[in-house]
């Protein structure tokens, strides 16, 4: 990837949610939610604190995140839908 997140931002490709539901009924995709799970693919430096230190981001590129519906920076690169956020946006890691 030739896209590098800056400071405290992270780059997550959405992962594709099921299309069927519990009870086998098929979702179109005119009714499915966006994704809110994805990979982290980029992780900036970290976070720059007041006293000009650095603090270490908690997250790693291959890390599958949950993360805000509408979180985030939508940006399209050579064909495929990327969304840049901050840190702060992603809210637990799966493990």
């Amino acid at each position: 990837m030739n896209l590098r997140p800056l400071h405290d931002r992270v780059i997550v490709k959405r992962l594709e949610e099921e299309r069927t539901s519990p009870g086998g009924i098929v979702i179109p995709d005119s009714a499915a939610e966006k994704p809110i799970k994805g990979e982290v693919l980029a992780v900036g430096p970290g976070k720059l604190l007041d006293d000009g230190s650095v603090r270490p981001s908690d997250l790693k590129a291959g890390d599958t995140v949950l993360f805000g519906k509408y979180s985030g920076t939508e940006v399209k690169l050579n064909g495929a839908d990327y969304v840049v956020m901050r840190e702060d946006d992603i809210m637990a890691v799966f493990s």
